[in-house]
């Protein structure tokens, strides 16, 4: 990894913060991650239950070595964006198994990398990967994935990479390059009802605390569930914690 005369990532990272180029960041972001070693780019929003990837995708590109073409989008179902739903720290995948992963021990397997596409266009068994989830910017939820031969995974780089994208991130979101309303998003109303009902509320209690009928209360579990995808109210609560909807 080329850490550069400012400390490599972590003084990049301290850039977006600092310095005027609003314009570059998108630009100065990607060409960092290209001198670490990426050949593969996706910077995405998370998608929400049932929803696609239009107006999510913030720069893709992604060489589709089976085929010597480029994958032409992303499918919201790939096994990789369930990792960065699931995980709430950076990753490697080095052939074909998550390493470094806090939730799983270093080779250990993974069942949703089967289903990536974009782990099978970026080489398959052979694919060294960086996958970067950011939970940072509730309720907005992205990853940063990249791809490359060259890539250095460890815990050391994983952190880095960790701190870069982060700010980078931050630095688009406040300058509103990144589309932070993600389709299927809760709206404040049922976001109220759900961290209440996590909390133990009952529909009466909530719709004293709300100044609301508890027919209201009711409804918005209901659309709240929908959107989640949800087969109960327990289970709303689960999703829209999983999703960054709401917090404790």
């Amino acid at each position: 990894m080329d850490r550069g005369v400012n400390g490599g990532l972590y003084g990049e990272a301290h850039r977006f913060s600092v310095d005027g180029e609003i314009g570059r960041t998108l630009d100065r972001f990607e060409a960092n991650l290209r001198r670490q070693g990426a050949t593969h780019l996706l910077v995405t929003g998370l998608p929400m239950p049932r929803r696609t990837m239009s107006r999510l995708v913030v720069r893709f590109d992604w060489p589709d070595l089976r085929y010597g073409g480029h994958l032409l989008e992303v499918a919201s179902g790939d096994g990789l964006l369930g990792c960065c739903l699931a995980h709430p720290r950076p990753f490697g995948v080095v052939g074909g198994r998550p390493v470094l992963d806090s939730a799983t021990s270093p080779g250990g397997a993974h069942p949703a990398l089967g289903t990536s596409d974009l782990l099978a266009a970026a080489g398959g068994a052979e694919a060294v990967l960086i996958a970067v989830p950011i939970h940072d910017f509730s309720p907005w939820q992205g990853c940063v994935i990249v791809a490359g031969p060259e890539l250095a995974v460890g815990p050391a780089a994983l952190d880095e990479f960790h701190y870069f994208c982060k700010a980078a991130l931050r630095a688009l979101l406040r300058n509103g390059r990144v589309e932070t309303a993600r389709p299927g998003d809760l709206s404040e109303r049922e976001r109220d009802v759900l961290r209440l009902t996590a909390i133990g509320k009952t529909a009466a209690e909530i719709a004293a605390l709300l100044s609301i009928s508890q027919r209201t209360v009711h409804a918005h579990l209901q659309n709240a569930g929908d959107k989640m995808n949800a087969s109960n109210k327990t289970h709303t609560v689960i999703e829209a914690l999983r999703y960054g909807q709401i917090r404790l």
